[in-house]
């Protein structure tokens, strides 16, 4: 009788392993497929007013525009007088005026503000940001204690004057801006200049950007001018560890 161990058979084993790998090689490609098939779809939904806005990963968005633009408003016209006092004329004794009449011309009233435009002068586009910035800034002077010029009528007096808003700063160019924007039934009691700067600091694969947004209220009147601005410093990092690693509670954004 033959004793010697009988070998088993490496078939069925073989047989096992080419059909897990087979398996997972299907698993693998329907992995893949469900990836590439949602690569290209984009889900959306609707935003509560009590949602907080999203912060970008590569430029100021939301988030960054919408306290600047609250904030530096806000000063400027909590120091600027919501109304004023046209200059009194002088009348000789014998000229016969009706006293309502004068009392109406030194009437305050709210003061109306002319926004120009903004002047982009940081290391990023603004894109559709910087019409909505112009609304935003817009729609919050003209909130009750002020008036505000519309901005088409703002647009068709500089085509008018061939002036750009920057140029109004001389006297001359502003002169003949407000008496042309008078003409059309909206005399102006301020000019109201915007400005977006930005300051870039890089720590090898971090970087911190400061966005300051300077609004400049001139006086037409009187030429005086008042500015306030706003800044929002936002930190950009390679890795979500970043924010830690750079401002973490060991002050490692020292150097």
């Amino acid at each position: 009788m033959d004793r010697r161990p009988r070998r088993l058979s490496r078939q069925p084993l073989i047989a096992r392993l080419s059909a897990m790998q087979i398996g997972q090689s299907i698993a693998f490609v329907l992995v893949l497929t469900a990836i590439g098939g949602c690569a290209g779809r984009q889900y959306g939904h609707l935003l509560a007013n009590d949602d907080k806005d999203l912060v970008g990963s590569h430029a100021a968005g939301a988030a960054t525009w919408n306290p600047l633009v609250e904030q530096s408003v806000a000063q400027l016209l909590s120091r600027c007088p919501p109304d004023v006092r046209p200059v009194a004329f002088e009348a000789s004794d014998d000229m016969n005026l009706d006293p309502q009449a004068i009392n109406a011309a030194l009437t305050p009233g709210p003061a109306t503000i002319c926004f120009v435009g903004i002047e982009n002068k940081s290391a990023e586009e603004l894109g559709d940001f910087k019409d909505q910035l112009y609304e935003q800034i817009d729609s919050q002077i003209n909130s009750g204690s002020y008036r505000a010029i519309s901005r088409r009528v703002v647009e068709t007096a500089l085509r008018e004057c061939r002036l750009r808003p920057d140029s109004l700063f001389l006297p001359a160019n502003r002169d003949a801006f407000t008496a042309t924007l008078g003409r059309s039934g909206t005399p102006v009691d301020y000019l109201l200049f915007a400005t977006i700067t930005s300051g870039t600091t890089d720590r090898n694969k971090t970087s911190q950007r400061d966005y300051l947004l300077t609004l400049e209220m001139v006086n037409v009147h009187s030429g005086d001018f008042l500015k306030e601005s706003a800044k929002i410093r936002k930190g950009y990092s390679k890795t979500r560890a970043g924010k830690w690693w750079n401002y973490g509670p060991f002050d490692q954004g020292d150097g």
